[in-house]
């Protein structure tokens, strides 16, 4: 006669969800970074490296949007800003690309502290109307700052070497490198969510007031967030200038901010992997559809009303939904 099966307590269900939960994110990573080493081979390099840096840029707006539950309608100021400094670092101040990178993000990081610490004064729509007024007082700079270039921008960035011995104007060492500073980059984002710094942001984004008769200062962890979220969109921002050799007024122009929102909303807000879908189906829109000419921005926006449409919660917040399962 058979034993009797020990019953399953509630308490190790519980306990096994985010283990089983974690693999799942782990085996997605890994997938990811295989697909990074052969999709040279499938694409263009610097398609791919683009898709990259927005990639990124994406990934870091939906940690304040997403995770934070803060709609920024100026995140250009910082992605754009960080690719003018570090445009200007490499050529001007004959910097390697790391320390131009590291200027770039810096700058970004700083922007995003001055501004974040006023703009969190306001909730809601006043909070992105702030952050737009901001993100267009930095257009207007980097308008009439003699160190931009105007409407010419700074062109023909020098690469360079990084660390002293990697040479970056060889394309395929330059792609590795990019996908290393997203990959880590995504990594600790993943990190940042799933920290308990991650898990109390999420509760003041659900339930603000509960959270402050809870003890914790709300104030204190949107701040953080808006650090962050500018830090990491910096990177990109000045990733981007030394793959494409460029920094423009379109690096900071509002259609940037509303380039990167409509990424998010699009893979699924909230998810670690959505806002990397949406980046690349827009990205690869702009690049495969770019004969259209202004007929793009159409599309892109048929596109978003039929996501919106069938997809509510984006392609993988839909995608999630159905497997039952956090991506």
């Amino acid at each position: 006669m058979s034993a009797k099966a020990e019953p399953v307590s509630a308490d190790a269900i519980l306990v096994d969800r985010p283990t089983r939960n974690k693999r799942l994110h782990m085996t997605v990573f890994l997938a990811l970074a295989g697909l990074l080493l052969i999709a040279p081979s499938l694409f263009y390099p610097f398609f791919l490296m683009k898709l990259l840096c927005f990639a990124l840029f994406a990934s870091a707006f939906n940690l304040l949007l997403g995770y934070g539950g803060l709609l920024s309608f100026g995140h250009a100021a910082y992605f754009g800003m960080a690719s003018y400094v570090s445009a200007h670092a490499a050529k001007v101040w004959d910097l390697s690309p790391e320390l131009a990178i590291l200027a770039g993000t810096t700058t970004a990081a700083a922007l995003g502290l001055v501004f974040g610490a006023l703009a969190i004064r306001r909730q809601g729509i006043y909070f992105a109307m702030v952050t737009l007024a901001f993100a267009q007082m930095t257009y207007f700079f980097a308008l009439q700052a003699p160190f931009t270039g105007g409407e010419d921008g700074i062109q023909a960035v020098p690469q360079g070497y990084l660390f002293g011995f990697l040479d970056l104007s060889d394309t395929m060492t330059l792609y590795y490198v990019v996908a290393a500073i997203f990959l880590l980059g995504v990594l600790l984002i993943y990190r940042i969510v799933h920290s308990p710094f991650g898990q109390v942001l999420k509760a003041i984004r659900d339930n603000e007031p509960r959270a402050v008769s809870l003890g914790y200062r709300a104030d204190h962890y949107k701040l953080a967030v808006f650090v962050l979220s500018a830090t990491l969109a910096g990177l990109a921002g000045a990733t981007k200038a030394i793959v494409v050799q460029l920094a423009s007024l379109t690096d900071v122009y509002w259609g940037m901010s509303g380039e990167v929102v409509l990424m998010t909303l699009l893979g699924g807000m909230g998810t670690i992997f959505g806002p990397m879908v949406g980046a690349a189906i827009i990205i690869t829109m702009q690049n495969y559809l770019a004969s259209l000419g202004a007929w793009v921005t159409v599309v892109q926006g048929v596109v978003f009303v039929i996501a919106v449409l069938l997809f509510r919660e984006g392609i993988v917040g839909v995608l999630s939904k159905w497997i039952k399962k956090p991506l």
